[in-house]
C-alpha cells in the first residue's frame, strides 16, 4: 500500500510519468426489438426484451496528473491482450519517455514475463526496461486510480446502455475519454502514506519488543 501511496506522491515528471490501469468486463447487449425512435413528444422507446451479444474486456489507462485517459475494448483479457495494450500505450503516448511507472493490480497476467510470450526476447526486453510495475495490495484495488475513472466511465457512459458489439462499444468510449481529455481533467488523490498510517492503523503489524 505504502508504494502505492508513494508513487502517487511523486512530483509531476514527463520523463517517468506515473500511469495507472484497470480492466472491467462488460455483458454486451441486443435488442430483441427495434427501438423506436424519439419524436417531439415522446423520447426514445426502447423495449425491455434483450438477448446476450457476449462479453467484452475494457481496459482503461489514465495519468492521473496529466489529466489523460483512454479505453479499448478487446473480446478477451488474457495477457497477451494486456502485453498489447500496455505496448500500445508505450508506442503512441510515451514512446519519448524514460520510463513509465504503471499501477496496475497483481493479477497473474499482468507481468513482465508476458512480455516474453508476445514477443522476441530483444523487443520484449526493451518493453520490460520501459515500465517499472507498481502493484496494489490484495484486497486494495481501491488505491488504483484507474478504478476510479472505470466508475466514471460506468456512470457518464455504459450505464443504462445496451450495446452489441465491440466496435459501438469502442465508438462511445472513445467519444466519452476524448471529451474528457479535452477538459483536461485531473485526479487529486489526497490520501497519504501519513493518512493510511494514522487511519489504517489497524492494518499495520503490532511490534512487539
Amino acid at each position: 500500500m505504502e508504494a502505492v501511496l508513494a508513487v502517487y506522491e511523486r512530483p509531476f515528471d514527463p520523463r517517468f510519468p506515473v500511469v495507472c490501469m484497470d480492466e472491467k468486463p462488460l455483458q454486451l447487449l441486443r435488442d430483441k426489438n427495434e427501438p423506436i425512435a424519439a419524436t417531439a413528444n415522446h423520447p426514445k422507446r426502447l423495449d425491455h426484451e434483450y438477448e446476450r451479444a457476449g462479453t467484452a474486456s475494457i481496459f482503461l489507462f489514465t495519468e492521473p496528473k496529466a489529466g489523460w485517459r483512454t479505453t479499448h475494448a478487446r473480446a478477451r483479457r488474457t495477457k497477451v491482450d494486456w502485453v498489447q495494450e500496455v505496448a500500445h500505450v508505450i508506442d503512441h503516448r510515451y514512446a519519448d519517455c524514460e520510463k513509465v511507472v504503471l499501477v496496475c493490480d497483481n493479477l497473474n497476467t499482468h507481468t513482465e514475463g508476458a512480455f516474453y510470450e508476445v514477443f522476441e526476447p530483444a523487443k520484449a526486453r526493451k518493453y520490460v526496461e520501459k515500465i517499472e510495475i507498481c502493484y496494489t495490495p490484495k484486497h486494495g484495488s481501491w488505491l488504483n486510480i484507474a478504478e476510479c475513472e472505470l466508475s466514471a466511465l460506468e456512470r457518464q457512459c455504459l450505464r443504462g446502455e445496451r450495446i452489441a458489439s465491440l466496435e459501438l462499444l469502442n465508438t462511445q468510449m472513445s467519444a466519452w475519454h476524448e471529451n474528457i481529455n479535452a477538459r483536461q481533467r485531473g485526479v487529486d488523490w489526497q490520501f497519504t502514506i501519513n493518512d493510511a498510517r494514522t487511519k489504517l492503523k489497524s492494518l499495520y503489524p503490532q511490534i512487539l519488543y
